[in-house]
């Protein structure tokens, strides 16, 4: 379970609102996660300011008589022992109604009892709209992380495989017109990413292109284009070999024609 759905489940508990198995699933994983009792708490304190205040309602003076005319003329079981000494199970017959009485004239409602209603069912309703609001905002935030997580680049994928991994590496050099350039790589997976911002400015008809440069020359890893001081996030092409130097240089558009490069690289980053 993430943090998103814990505080969903913190919502419904302060609202005592969660079933047996979602109970049970949150306090499993707030045992596994204490550091999550922040979001416990803050659900069951904004219960408690919401729920501030109301008073107990008193019910109207009219239906104590109510209840006791209806209970006057229900059926009732006589348990009076009979001749065999066991106790007869016998049906007593209504009492003839008594003469309607006159209504009493019930007092006018209290204005302070209108008021303990009135905050009663105002406050209710708030505690809804915030439920629904904590609800609403972890089920948007985490659609949005999902969004996120499904519509990440090729390069992005292995940037986070990189950072995982157990030998993970990364340097980072200055580029022309003030820029930085970090490359990114795993030995282990094969991989390396670059991450640039503020690339020189190249014209239209030109290509960044990637390379692995070896002892026995260079190898291209893919072309890319960016706009003007824009970052960039680039997985290169191929194999990342022990001792490779990742280099950039600015190409004819498309990438160099005769795959080797035609100029000197604009970026230059060891991997040894």
């Amino acid at each position: 379970m993430n943090e998103e759905e814990f505080a969903a489940l913190a919502a419904g508990n302060a609202l005592h609102a969660l079933s047996s198995e979602d109970r049970a699933r949150f306090e499993d994983a707030l045992a596994q996660h204490p550091e999550w009792q922040s979001w416990v708490d803050a659900d069951e304190a904004t219960a408690a300011a919401l729920a501030e205040g109301v008073r107990e309602v008193v019910p109207p003076a009219a239906l104590r008589n109510e209840l006791l005319a209806r209970i006057a003329v229900a059926p009732q079981r006589s348990t009076d022992a009979g001749a065999g000494g066991e106790a007869d199970d016998v049906v007593v017959p209504p009492r003839p109604p008594a003469p309607a009485p006159v209504a009493p004239v019930e007092p006018a409602p209290d204005t302070a009892l209108i008021q303990a209603v009135s905050r009663r069912n105002w406050t209710r309703g708030i505690f809804a709209l915030a439920a629904c609001l904590v609800l609403l905002v972890a089920l948007g935030f985490a659609s949005v992380t999902i969004n996120e997580y499904l519509t990440r680049t090729p390069a992005a994928i292995a940037l986070a495989d990189i950072e995982s991994a157990p030998d993970a590496q990364a340097a980072s050099v200055d580029v022309p017109d003030g820029g930085t350039a970090t490359a990114h790589w795993s030995e282990e997976l094969g991989k390396a990413v670059l991450v640039s911002d503020g690339l020189p400015v190249i014209s239209d008809d030109q290509s960044f292109e990637l390379w692995f440069v070896r002892d026995d020359g260079a190898v291209s890893a893919g072309v890319f284009e960016t706009v003007a001081g824009a970052d960039a996030t680039v997985l290169l092409d191929g194999a990342l070999e022990a001792g490779d130097v990742i280099a950039v240089t600015v190409e004819p558009e498309g990438g160099a024609p005769d795959g080797q490069p035609t100029s000197d690289p604009i970026i230059a980053i060891p991997t040894a």
